[in-house]
């Protein structure tokens, strides 16, 4: 079965056909929206990152003076506790507006991408306290910004973050012989250098060795935080001395600097295994677990002769013909299922149903009524409030509560590695039925009065098989169908 370019640029390269949106009409129409994207506001960090960072300050402030307080251990207990329910909070909001942003957005592509590279440099917001404000940051100033420019600026972007130096614990790597590391008694950590060259850049199997990982420790030693600000820093004090070398390229000397970590990164960017082991993981991710080796190839060459230019990497993979065969043989994480999901349910205009209501009840449904000030005021029996806290409810249901059940939260990966991508890791007994439930409960929200056959039409085009339609038309109720 082959499907009309539209209708293959939504589902393998977008998040779906949205009722009413224009749909792409070409590969060049997909590549548009990586400039178009800079023109659509980030909807996180909520309040923007000048605010964002004034916060992660604050709370860093809050954590030193509790730790330097003279409250007994349950006083202590108790503060902290507040502080972690508002970082929870402000962690939750970020969540809501990040999952908003890919079911509103008309530049699905570029979201797509988005997360794409949030995942292959992951973070997790778990890591600590500080985190749940700096991990939303991350993607909207590290990540976001760079997807279309050249790999070795991204690259360089994700790893000097501070969620990044935190994550895999840089922030606690000392060179072993530098002055800071003798007089503090503490160690290398080869986390950030391992993950350096197995995840971000060579790719496991590539040929590098433990002395490769710690070499590459080594010449991270001195990226670090400034934890009062959390901004990323270079401290000489606790750089390894010396040369070190990794695939037998020597960095550093006796006095140490920040270009020898950057001159890493650099050489790390620009090695052609780099190149195939990206390549590969972009093709596994839109096309196929299986990746055609004609796309992979054009996709590397394009960033052998641009040095790395993302654009020219992603121009070369639509325009391979192998990137349109066989729809159907990616299967949706349960991200771009649910985003999908709520994209085909949001008809109207502006922000749609959908998009308005999630807008509305963005709260945690515990504390619904306290947020709202009138409904506050009413009695506990009062219609209003349970109408209100029902349906923040359910919009936890349809979004941060959902992909938890599936597996799959916001900014939570269960490793480095970031999440599963494999058809096998989504498409089992308990997924197919939690993906059942999800559809029930999004229907039952948002599908009255549609006419099941005109909503197929709408939102699966040319990719609604036969059989497909005959079982929507034997259904024996609309909300069945």
């Amino acid at each position: 079965m082959s499907l009309s370019v539209p209708t293959m640029a939504a589902i393998r390269f977008g998040y779906g056909l949205r009722p009413g949106e224009a749909p792409v009409q070409s590969q060049d129409a997909l590549l548009a929206q990586l400039s178009a994207a800079t023109q659509w506001p980030i909807a996180f960090p909520v309040g923007g990152l000048d605010e964002r960072r004034a916060a992660i300050s604050d709370l860093q402030q809050q954590l030193r003076d509790l730790r330097q307080s003279d409250d007994d251990d349950q006083q202590r207990r108790e503060r902290r506790k507040v502080l972690q329910r508002q970082a929870q909070a402000r962690f939750q909001q970020d969540a809501n507006a990040r999952l908003l942003q890919a079911v509103l957005s008309p530049n699905g592509f570029h979201e797509r991408l988005a997360t794409f590279w949030t995942n292959h440099f992951s973070t997790s917001a778990n890591k600590s306290l500080p985190m749940r404000l700096l991990v939303p940051a991350y993607e909207a100033e590290a990540i976001r910004p760079h997807i279309s420019g050249q790999f070795s600026v991204l690259l360089r972007s994700a790893t000097e973050h501070p969620a990044m130096l935190i994550y895999l614990d840089q922030a606690q790597s000392l060179g072993p012989d530098s002055r800071g590391g003798m007089q503090q008694k503490k160690g290398l950590n080869e986390n950030l250098g391992r993950e350096l060259l197995e995840l971000h850049t060579l790719g496991a199997g590539s040929g590098y060795t433990q002395a490769d990982v710690r070499a590459a420790a080594m010449v991270l030693t001195g990226l670090t935080i400034d934890r009062r600000d959390m901004d990323a820093m270079f401290r000489p004090g606790i750089s390894e001395p010396g040369p070190h070398k990794v695939l037998g390229v020597s960095y550093g000397g006796p006095k140490r600097t920040e270009r020898d970590y950057l001159s890493l990164l650099d050489d790390l960017a620009a090695n052609p295994k780099t190149a195939q082991h990206i390549c590969r993981k972009l093709v596994v991710h839109f096309i196929s677990d299986d990746p055609p080796d004609g796309v992979i190839t054009v996709m590397t060459d394009a960033w052998k002769k641009t040095d790395g230019n993302l654009t020219a990497v992603y121009t070369a993979m639509l325009a391979h013909p192998a990137a349109w065969d066989n729809p159907g043989s990616k299967a949706r994480q349960p991200f771009d299922y649910v985003v999908a999901g709520l994209r085909a349910l949001n008809a109207g205009p502006g922000d749609g149903t959908v998009g308005r209501f999630l807008e509305a009840n963005q709260g945690d449904p515990g504390d619904n009524a306290k947020s709202n000030g009138d409904v506050a005021m009413m009695a506990d029996g009062d219609q209003a409030a349970v109408t209100n806290r029902k349906a923040a409810q359910t919009a936890r249901a349809l979004g941060q509560g959902a992909l938890r059940r599936m597996g799959q939260p916001i900014w939570l990966p269960p490793s480095p590695a970031g999440f599963e991508e494999s058809f096998g890791a989504w498409i089992t007994a308990s997924q197919l039925a939690e993906r059942l439930r999800w559809a029930r409960r999004a229907t039952a929200q948002f599908g009255e009065g549609l006419d099941p056959r005109e909503f197929l039409k709408a939102t699966l085009a040319d990719a609604a098989r036969d059989d497909t339609i005959r079982i929507v038309g034997q259904a024996p109720t609309r909300s069945a169908a």
